[in-house]
């Protein structure tokens, strides 16, 4: 691998990241991933600071590789989470669903590296100001939470690279190496991939949602909840409740109530497939197998390899 942008960045050998997933990112599968040659992120959205700082120790014991935190913004405890990534010595961080400049210029002041997700040009311009490192431009495919604006990556990342010079990761619908070369093509300096990650055996998702994952088809996925926070859920019990109160016009305030608490750990990492919430990408009807993550990483990888090659020669 000829070093870009992204691999110098982090010190990485491929230009993979796997997103910080709610519920699914655990040490377990972050180091794996990292040990495979790629970026892992342990999604700490879904943990209490003292589970956290467990994740990166377990996650620090067991590679000795770059690793992330990805943090949502919006997360009540965040002074707790950032104190905890700080004192374990963290040196990635990805930020998400919130203001980047509340937060980077404080972890940049600890040499942390950052990285914030945004789902337009808009904000995208409004990071690079704010001064993280990086950018993910992540288009409406992707699974959980998402932009209202419903841009498609193809559009999305050459719109973001012609806005911001800084390094840029793609994500959405992403999960093959034909894909992640038509995202390098597009203006992006690597990928992050969610849904194929949680579809491997070290992810910490429930095997009835990695079976969700694997079986899902064309349209079975639907962004909604516009009202309150845009997530791509799959289809179940809870999915027909939602897509009801939202036909008929319900508020925000009822769709808040429908939502109520932990109904995301009930349906990801509980398995609670019918009044549980599943998040997935659309991608997902393309994933036909659970796998190791090195074995994903390393597909790939080889795949992106061939993709190339065949572009070469067919363009020759």
């Amino acid at each position: 691998m000829t070093e870009n942008k992204i691999t110098s960045l982090f010190g990485i050998k491929y230009p993979i990241v796997q997103a910080g997933m709610i519920w699914c990112s655990g040490w377990e599968l972050a180091s794996a991933v990292s040990n495979a040659g790629g970026l892992g992120l342990i999604g700490a959205g879904s943990m209490y600071p003292d589970i956290l700082r467990t994740h990166i120790k377990k996650c620090k014991a067991t590679t000795d590789k770059p690793f992330g935190v990805n943090v949502p913004l919006f997360y009540p405890d965040i002074d707790k989470h950032m104190e905890t990534i700080v004192e374990e010595g963290v040196k990635i961080v990805f930020t998400s669903a919130g203001n980047p400049k509340l937060w980077t210029s404080k972890l940049k002041d600890h040499g942390i590296t950052v990285v914030h997700v945004v789902s337009n040009a808009k904000f995208a311009i409004k990071s690079a100001e704010a001064g993280v490192d990086a950018i993910v431009a992540e288009g409406f495919e992707a699974g959980g939470h998402n932009g209202r604006e419903e841009t498609t990556t193809m559009c999305l990342i050459p719109i973001v690279r012609a806005a911001v010079s800084i390094p840029l990761i793609a994500a959405g619908g992403i999960a093959s190496g034909a894909s992640m070369l038509a995202a390098m093509a597009l203006g992006a300096d690597g990928v992050q991939m969610g849904s194929r990650f949680v579809a491997s055996e070290e992810s910490s998702a429930h095997q009835n949602f990695k079976e969700v994952v694997i079986q899902a088809n064309e349209g079975d996925t639907l962004l909604m909840m516009k009202k309150i926070t845009p997530v791509r859920l799959v289809r179940s019990s809870f999915f027909n409740q939602v897509q009801e109160a939202e036909s008929r016009g319900a508020s925000a305030e009822e769709l808040t109530d429908l939502l109520g608490r932990a109904r995301a750990k009930k349906g990801m990492f509980e398995g609670d497939l019918q009044e549980g919430e599943l998040e997935i990408g659309q991608v997902s009807g393309y994933i036909r197998d659970i796998m190791p993550a090195a074995q994903i990483v390393d597909e790939i990888w080889t795949e992106y390899l061939a993709a190339k090659k065949r572009l070469i020669e067919a363009l020759d």
